[in-house]
């Protein structure tokens, strides 16, 4: 026999495969329908996991992993399938379809927004594309920011989650954790380091630069560049131009943005400072209200996955079914939990697609714990 020969005898069996595939899918289907009419609920643990040891015994012993694996699969599809057919819908479900059809055509032109650190700080560049019109309150931590949210100061919110250089701010994944907040729009800003000083300043004569220490590790390279000086992080790139300029010295320094020569009559003495020139961060705009804009082509989820072999896999799985793409996967230790994770999407989709809106519907089937945290569009 040669490959041909061999592939031939593959076809049969696969077609022979897909027809008992579609009988034993159209069986599932009859028992979802019989599940919905007795109020019982589709996914029952315990006989899946029966299920599958059974089968998996009947397979030879060479190949018993890989079925238990595909069967596995198999049945996440039937109940995927169930679902779909019984149309359950849940909770949440019901809650983004009603935001989809309450929420403005227009995103708000002029709001109260609240921003970390001072004026000329980075997040504020991003409020002002994201806003035309925001009266914007500063505050000193991210949790303050979340807090005058919380508590009616202000309608939005804007955070840093990632940037391309220096990662995740894991502390806004706490928050968000910690919070019931939605994301409703997201920005991503490219990044201008400047060195800033008060006019007459020479780079030689310099013994301290501040900044925040994500901007510090993002200008290592120039900062190998001036031995000597001393290295000292602050909370916000904006309040160390602030710091500088209360100094009244010629012999400091900050790491920011060109915006603060504006506001605290500081002098560049070098521009673009930073490591790569393609250094971008993405910023979130939340809201204690769920509000979805025309146009949401990206959804942002929270899942805490069972603690057991295949759990992410078998998630990932279910976003291929549904052709689903995933824009971004990170995991987080959960605070105060030994060993456990959460795991962070953001999904590129319509929030329209159906796929999406059925998979939303699946997740408390799929995972321990979830978080939605909003279907939105990003300003590029």
């Amino acid at each position: 026999m040669d490959i041909n020969d061999f592939r031939t005898k593959i076809d049969e069996v696969d077609r022979k495969f897909v027809d008992l595939f579609a009988e034993r899918m159209r069986l599932c289907g009859e028992v979802g329908l019989y599940k919905k009419e007795n109020r019982r609920v589709i996914f029952d643990p315990i006989r899946e996991r029966s299920k599958i040891t059974e089968i998996a015994n009947l397979a030879p012993k060479e190949i018993e992993e890989y079925t238990r694996l595909l069967y596995s699969v198999i049945f996440e599809l039937s109940r995927s399938y169930q679902n779909r057919l019984v149309g359950n819908g849940t909770a949440l479900t019901e809650k983004i379809t009603n935001a989809i059809e309450t929420t403005p055509n227009l995103f708000p032109q002029t709001a109260f927004v609240a921003c970390q650190g001072v004026e000329g700080a980075n997040s504020q560049i991003a409020c002002d594309r994201i806003f035309k019109n925001a009266n914007i309150l500063f505050f000193s931590t991210f949790d303050a920011v979340f807090s005058a949210i919380e508590q009616g100061l202000c309608q939005y919110g804007i955070i840093p989650v990632e940037n391309s250089t220096a990662g995740t701010v894991n502390t806004v994944y706490d928050l968000m954790m910690k919070h019931e907040f939605y994301v409703v729009r997201s920005v991503r800003q490219k990044i201008d380091h400047n060195l800033l000083a008060i006019p007459g300043t020479k780079i030689g004569d310099l013994k301290e630069i501040y900044s925040h220490q994500q901007a510090i590790s993002q200008c290592g390279e120039f900062l190998k560049t001036i031995p000597g000086v001393k290295i000292i992080p602050c909370e916000n790139t904006a309040v160390a131009a602030k710091m500088v300029a209360k100094s009244g010295r010629k012999d400091v320094a900050a790491l920011s943005s060109r915006l603060c020569t504006k506001y605290y009559a500081l002098e560049c003495l070098k521009s673009s400072v930073q490591d790569q020139d393609n250094n971008y961060t993405r910023f979130i705009c939340i809201s204690k209200n769920l509000e979805i804009y025309p146009g949401a082509d990206r959804t942002s989820l929270m899942l805490m996955l069972p603690h057991a072999a295949g759990s992410l896999y078998k998630f990932l799985s279910r976003l291929y079914t549904f052709g689903i793409n995933l824009n971004k996967l990170e995991s987080r230790p959960v605070p105060e939990r030994e060993f456990e994770f959460m795991f962070y999407f953001d999904l590129d989709t319509p929030v329209y697609s159906p796929q999406l809106l059925q998979m939303l519907g699946e997740l408390p089937s799929a995972c321990e714990e979830f978080h939605y945290l909003g279907s939105y569009n990003e300003i590029i």
